[in-house]
């Protein structure tokens, strides 16, 4: 720590904006609590003066909050501050919070509660802490079984480090959420100045030439290899660095429905699509890169296959169970390693490669058949098919540098799979639990304001977000958005697990399918009409592409979109 000259009226809340703003946070992401007046008043009076500090958003849900968190940090990969209130704060947002934590997302998370209860000296804290809204432990306690570290700040001379400490830790691989509780008398106590030092990107490990080049021996002499990714593309590099790898090889790339993110471009005539089934026998070594659970169920061991895992942290520690089947590791950077196998491309057989190569060719030509055909059928349907939505979007995002945050469930492989995003950060699947989707897909916005952002959603999905506190932050941010509702009235996968379980049962006699129904819901869209967005309701597959041209217009122009389209199935 530095020794500063103590400002007048210096005190926790300054201690903590100047720990955000050395750990190089550009925004605090805060739905309000009444703890939090230290840090405001330190946020007004550095605007006053002129002083460096995060811009601060003000948003009015937990989850809005952590998920606009998540959504910027998945495009620029540095840890941000969010700020909820005590642990009903935490609760509300603890959703969103293992949703970061899964999708590999730094940021520190900060709530707090009173310490003293109003029998100590110092400013009254006032008498909701005593009454309800503390919680045994603290909240730290509540926090940690979906945090990386969850930790208290005990005092005003520690704070500024214990964010620091948050920060690295949450940059750190595997990069996720880090929790600190600041009790509000610590935010309230008199602070000497003391600053954090900034912190800086982290350090890489690599894999030695030792460890690499037998991994490159094994992929010269196999013939049927195959690469599975989940986040290669979540690495900075790691989109580029993967096609490098794979078109050094000339090997294809499986993307399972499990993918958070988009790690290679669909349309490459090395894509292999998302199932990794057909290789399960025929493959003769996989290379699992950054892929934390590629078999289902776990216990499917591939037959034949010789397994390298490439990956910094190949066992996840917030995964409960977690099966690899590794027979070597490459642990250090994606990025690097991908680069330095790519490098080992010589001497290769040529034979084989050409017969791998063939073979994908073929494959791809199917899907690409295989799709076309899906398309047409969907263009001849009587109503609205979601592949005519998907393929519609791919068709009106082409060349615009778009980026789609899905949040779909049943439609979810067919957004993938006929939107086919190309680009790295073009894509990216909500983790955790559905009801974050326009909250990350706002974040995201925040983080590339010259790029449209679409998100995609099921009518069920939508009903979990709150769309409120969502539409809010969009207007009050100038973050416009297309989002593009797949309205099918129905929570389709509940339907579909109830007829998978029971395919006589009692329901099926009698048509009593409980759980499902949306059709009592309103248009889905007129709840954007009050914010002054763009509204539109699709019923009809001709009107389809005029309406998402229109919605598209008003997003260039600065105005949210929502488009409700009523789907088949």
């Amino acid at each position: 720590m530095t020794d500063t000259t103590n400002t007048p009226g210096a005190d926790g809340g300054d201690a903590l904006v100047t720990a955000f703003n050395a750990v190089g946070a550009d925004y605090i992401f805060c739905s309000s609590g009444s703890e939090w007046a230290p840090v405001w008043e330190s946020l007004a009076r550095r605007h006053r003066d002129g002083l460096p500090c995060p811009r601060y958003l003000d948003l009015t849900h937990e989850t809005v909050a952590v998920g606009m968190a998540t959504g910027y940090g998945l495009v620029k990969r540095r840890p941000q501050g969010v700020l909820l209130h005590a642990a009903p704060g935490l609760l509300q947002g603890s959703m969103a919070v293992h949703g970061a934590l899964l999708a590999g997302v730094p940021m520190v998370v900060s709530s707090s509660e009173s310490t003293t209860y109003g029998d100590g000296p110092g400013q009254d804290p006032g008498g909701q802490w005593y009454r309800n809204l503390s919680v045994v432990g603290g909240p730290h306690q509540i926090a940690q079984p979906f945090t990386k570290w969850s930790n208290e700040a005990a005092s005003v001379h520690t704070l500024p480090t214990m964010v620091t400490r948050a920060a690295e830790l949450a940059w750190r691989a595997p990069a996720g959420p880090a929790y600190l509780n600041v009790p509000l008398e610590i935010l309230l106590e008199e602070w000497d100045g003391r600053e954090a030092k900034p912190i800086v990107r982290p350090g890489s490990t690599h894999s030695s030439p030792e460890e690499v080049d037998p991994v490159a021996q094994l992929i010269r002499e196999a013939e049927n290899p195959v690469i599975v990714t989940e986040t290669a593309g979540r690495e900075a590099g790691g989109f580029e660095a993967l096609v490098a790898f794979a078109e050094a090889w000339n090997i294809p790339v499986v993307e399972p429905d499990s993918a958070v993110c988009g790690n290679f471009p669909r349309a490459h005539s090395l894509h292999a699509g998302s199932d990794i089934g057909p290789w399960m026998d025929e493959a003769d070594l996989i290379l699992l890169v950054n892929c934390r659970a590629p078999f289902y169920p776990p216990s499917r061991r591939p037959s034949k296959a010789t397994i390298v895992v490439i990956d910094e942290v190949p066992q996840r520690p917030h995964v409960v169970y977690q099966v690899l089947f590794a027979d070597a590791y490459l642990e250090g950077n994606v990025v690097n390693t991908l680069r330095q196998l790519a490098k080992r491309a010589v001497d290769v057989d040529a034979g084989a490669v050409a017969v791998r190569r063939a073979a994908q060719e073929r494959r791809h030509a199917d899907e690409q058949a295989a799709i076309a055909a899906a398309e047409a059928k969907a263009a001849q349907a009587e109503g609205t098919d979601p592949v005519l939505v998907a393929a519609t979007l791919r068709q009106l995002l082409d060349g615009q540098g778009g980026i789609v945050v899905d949040e779909t469930i049943t439609h979810s492989r067919v957004v993938k799979r006929h939107v086919q995003t190309a680009d790295p950060d073009s894509y990216f699947y909500v983790q955790g639990g559905l009801g974050q989707g326009i909250a990350v897909a706002l974040g995201v916005k925040l983080a590339a304001r010259e790029r449209p952002v679409v998100l995609t959603i099921g009518d069920g999905a939508f009903t979990y977000n709150p769309v409120i506190p969502s539409y809010d932050a969009s207007n009050a941010y100038e973050l416009p958005l297309l989002i593009v509702v797949f309205n099918n009235r129905v929570y389709k996968s509940m339907n579909l697990n109830h007829r998978r379980f029971y395919p006589e049962g009692a329901a099926a006699d009698t048509g009593e399918w409980l759980g499902t129904d949306l059709h009592r819901l309103p248009r889905l869209a007129a709840f954007a009409a009050p914010f002054g967005m763009h509204t539109e309701t699709v019923d009809a597959p001709e009107a389809l592409a005029p309406a998402l041209e229109r919605a598209l217009k008003a997003v260039a122009e600065g105005t949210t979109a929502v488009v409700d389209v009523l789907v088949t199935r």
